[in-house]
């Protein structure tokens, strides 16, 4: 697994409007602060332009909603507890593990390496274990807090 820039922005991003409180319900209506583009790339320093193409991404894939205006931001569709590092990953991403850039269940072998298939398979099934049973709601039990 690699981990890219864009992922980890990802995960950066999504943890702290689910820490500012911009957790929402599943009928689309915000609970808490919503959190603006430019206060999340400067509090996670992050550059603004790259920012805004992961958000984007992240509303496509039903993981945040946005408001416009003045008092608008971004805030998550579900509770912080619903949403596993695992979906960020793949809204930004796509597949978790990937060989020679293909998706690990796409690299065929032959002869003696026939069996690196199953590694393959078995590597992404190993992460997909470990990132669909991580909320951001467990990350934020995690981190410190600071006064």
């Amino acid at each position: 697994m690699f981990v890219s820039a864009r992922s980890d922005y990802a995960l950066r991003a999504m943890l702290a409007v689910a820490a500012a409180g911009g957790g929402g319900g599943g009928d689309g209506d915000r609970v808490g602060e919503l959190v603006k583009a430019a206060s999340l790339a400067e509090v996670q320093d992050i550059p603004l332009s790259f920012l805004q193409g992961i958000l984007l991404d992240l509303r496509r894939a039903g993981l945040l909603h946005s408001h416009r205006g003045a008092d608008g931001g971004y805030a998550l569709t579900r509770p912080a507890d619903e949403i596993t590092v695992g979906d960020v990953l793949r809204a930004v991403g796509g597949s978790l593990t990937t060989v020679r850039g293909l998706p690990a269940e796409r690299a065929g072998y032959h002869g003696v390496a026939a069996g690196l298939t199953d590694v393959w398979l078995a590597v992404h099934g190993a992460i997909a274990t470990v990132v669909d049973s991580t909320t951001l709601a467990d990350l934020l039990t995690h981190a410190p807090t600071t006064s």
